[in-house]
């Protein structure tokens, strides 16, 4: 009873609400944008390399590798396979839309990220929770959103990162269901732990590594799928498309349907618009906001265009037919044995460690960052270790719980940040839009951008850009 209530609360949010906020604002931002997701690829390409001014603070590329950490997870996968079983082809589709105009939205959030981020004994940080204190003036909401974070990263993501990770063994002949899960899930939780006792900086310098190597690895290996498969790309592209406007069976059931599969597994994998990312972008040390704002879409395309689009394709080449008992790991697996025999199962089970590593992390480098918020400060480092135990306990857990359930919770926590998050950004966009303005005006002019709160009339007051 209370897995079908969690999952009507689901259907509720997905079928209506959340499809509104995200197409309109995204669309909105767009083109009050100027369509800067495409205009501006190749700034946001030379926004990456910028360096901190001191040499010491966190750079825009390690901001975009801990956003993308967990952005580029096991949704990647586990969710992409998911939504060609229950949905059908015609998911990618909505996956790549929601992505498109979505990442207009995560210019748009980074940017404010950076405009109202703070200053801390080791560094900035911020996010929706500092720009709806400090410039709705509103506490309470932040601390809602704040919340809703915590329950979101800390633990619907984190445990059902946990339970993707181990179900990728259940091919294995050793998998026992009511041991394996628990046995993986203590590995996986002790390791999470041992990084996060070495605070922040040791987050940071774990997933800049970690993530490019994962991303490229996993692409390589798509594209060598895709090429031994060619022939099959031309039917495939037309089942995406023919699939994505079937309209008499999307309404016909919508809940069940691709677009609803595409915007859910779009916006898990994607997470533009929800207010996560902003934390990551408001602790990187550049002299613009908006160059911040650019490495972010960037982190977007990664994510769905390349990495989900990796997942997709090698799934839909390999002739494999998508089925709901194949439903997550079992469909990549089935996929990638038929192309690659005996090293496919190997490939993802190794992929999956990586990117569920990383998207630990990832959401957890959040967590901190909440913490900062309801303290003021920085947490001693008895509270850090005492949430960080927390942390590793429900990394646990979830390894051995319901997939069903942890996917609705996570969809429903995560929606009701991006309900918070979506309408704030449509009310303080026109900063983000002066900021964007101030950036192309200087780069014109052939300067580097530097900013300044008073040419773009910010009415707030604020740490940094005085």
């Amino acid at each position: 009873m209370f897995e079908n209530f969690i999952a009507s609360i689901t259907d509720a949010l997905y079928s209506y609400i959340l499809i509104i906020l995200l197409v309109a604002g995204g669309i909105y931002f767009t083109l009050r944008t100027k369509f800067v997701q495409f205009r501006l690829l190749k700034e946001q390409i030379k926004a990456v390399t910028e360096k901190p001014t001191d040499g010491k603070g966190v750079s825009s590329f390690q901001a975009l590798m801990v956003s993308t950490a967990s952005r580029v997870g096991t949704g990647n996968i586990i969710g992409v396979s998911t939504a060609l079983c229950l949905g059908g082809f015609g998911s990618v589709f909505w996956m790549w839309i929601i992505a498109i105009i979505g990442s207009a939205s995560a210019f748009v959030e980074s940017t404010l990220a950076q405009i109202y981020k703070r200053k801390g004994d080791d560094g900035c940080y911020g996010g929706p929770a500092y720009y709806i204190e400090t410039a709705l003036k509103n506490r309470p909401l932040a601390i809602i959103f704040s919340i809703l974070l915590v329950i979101t990263y800390g633990f619907g993501f984190n445990m059902l990162a946990s339970y993707n990770l181990q179900s990728t063994f259940s091919s294995y002949s050793f998998y026992n269901p009511n041991t394996t899960p628990w046995i993986i899930g203590l590995l996986v939780a002790v390791l999470v732990g041992y990084c996060l006792l070495g605070g922040g900086k040791r987050v940071v310098k774990a997933t800049s590594v970690l993530v490019p190597v994962m991303g490229v690895a996993y692409i390589l290996v798509a594209l060598i799928i895709v090429a031994l498969n060619v022939p099959a790309l031309p039917d495939i592209f037309k089942t995406i498309f023919t699939e994505a406007f079937d309209f008499e069976a999307i309404f016909g059931g919508f809940s069940g349907s691709c677009i609803m599969f595409g915007i859910k597994r779009g916006l898990f994998s994607n997470e533009a618009g929800v207010g996560s990312a902003p934390n990551a972008s408001a602790s990187a040390d550049v002299s613009h906001p908006a160059k911040q704002g650019l490495v972010q879409v960037l982190s977007v395309f990664i994510d769905t265009i390349l990495v989900c689009s990796a997942t997709a394709f090698m799934c839909m080449s390999s002739g494999v037919e998508p089925t709901k008992e194949l439903s997550g790991a079992p469909y990549v697996q089935a996929a990638l044995t038929q192309t690659l025999g005996s090293f496919g199962p190997i490939f993802i089970t190794v992929a999956m460690i990586l990117f569920a590593f990383t998207t630990l992390l990832g959401n957890l480098y959040y967590i901190d960052q909440c913490a900062v918020f309801f303290l003021g400060k920085v947490p001693s480092k008895k509270i850090q270790n005492i949430y960080h135990v927390i942390a590793a306990i429900v990394i646990f857990i979830g390894a051995g719980l319901s997939a069903d359930l942890l996917w609705n919770i996570a969809d429903i926590t995560m929606g009701g940040m991006t309900i918070i998050n979506m309408p704030v950004i449509l009310i303080l966009g026109k900063y983000a839009f002066r900021a964007l303005k101030d950036y192309e005006s200087q780069r014109n002019d052939g300067k580097t951008p530097t900013f300044k709160a008073k040419n773009i009339d910010l009415p707030h007051k604020t740490d940094y850009w005085n």
